[in-house]
């Protein structure tokens, strides 16, 4: 069997052990979902006549439409969470340095992590937007535009979690690996997630026109509403690329230095 065969396999072993984790211990999956679930419910059934009124022709009505791709986006951001604490809990824990006694490929147990991470996210996300459809959501996206975001979502998700994957290399305790990636979940506030950029004030514009998320946001609102993404598209993947190269040397670095 060759070196990469082998790497595969232990990466594969690897997953199945965090998901049988994530499976007996499912109070962190079901936060990263609750939370954007409480943040859409919010925004629609308390904020929205009064945000909706200014964004949409027939008032808060539609704010849904509007709403739900940032609140969906920011389920993606908050499975950041979970991937730091289990990086972290393994780091600290000793399980790590028994792996690193065994024949077992290095990546593999960062990968095991990552992949494990991104099947859980991708499932909170599933769940935010099953409620939000239940609240009103009425995407027009026909199925290739669907296709089309769910792979940026996923795009996202797997950059977010290798960054997330350092971060809860670099933490001395749980606590701070679960503090780490908390500014990565309200950033989508502070770009068009809630109310379009041209709303805000000239510094608050500045910033949320030029962070991350916002093109990120305005391509999934583009795709599911059929609203104008212009250059957001490439810049959306330019971000998750680079935040995904960024991560993974970050994360692998961090990694081999705690040997």
């Amino acid at each position: 069997m060759s070196t990469h065969s082998y790497a595969m396999s232990d990466s594969v072993t690897m997953l199945r052990r965090n998901l049988k984790h994530a499976m007996r211990y499912p109070s962190m999956t079901l936060t990263t979902a609750a939370i954007p679930i409480i943040m859409l419910l919010l925004f629609v059934y308390v904020f929205g006549n009064a945000l909706g009124a200014g964004i949409t022709p027939s008032g808060g009505g539609d704010y849904v439409d509007y709403v739900a791709p940032g609140i969906i986006l920011m389920a993606a951001t908050s499975g950041a969470i979970s991937v730091a604490v289990s990086v972290c809990v393994d780091m600290t824990e000793g399980i790590v340095n028994r792996f690193r006694t065994m024949s077992i490929s290095r990546a593999a147990v960062l990968n095991g992590h990552v992949v494990g991470g991104v099947i859980q996210t991708m499932t909170c996300i599933a769940l935010v937007i099953g409620v939000a459809l239940l609240t009103g959501f009425r995407p027009t996206a026909t199925p290739v535009e669907w296709l089309a975001a769910i792979g940026v979502l996923a795009l996202v998700v797997l950059a977010l979690t290798w960054v997330s994957a350092a971060l809860g290399l670099r933490a001395k305790t749980v606590e701070s690996a679960s503090n780490a990636p908390t500014p990565l979940t309200f950033l989508p506030f502070l770009g068009s997630a809630i109310v379009p950029t041209d709303s805000m004030p000239t510094g608050v514009r500045w910033f949320a026109e030029y962070q991350p998320f916002t093109p990120i946001i305005e391509t999934l609102r583009g795709l599911l509403m059929g609203t104008e993404i212009g250059d957001s598209a490439a810049l959306a993947v330019a971000w998750c690329v680079g935040l995904t190269v960024l991560g993974y040397f970050w994360a692998r670095s961090a990694y081999d230095r705690a040997r």
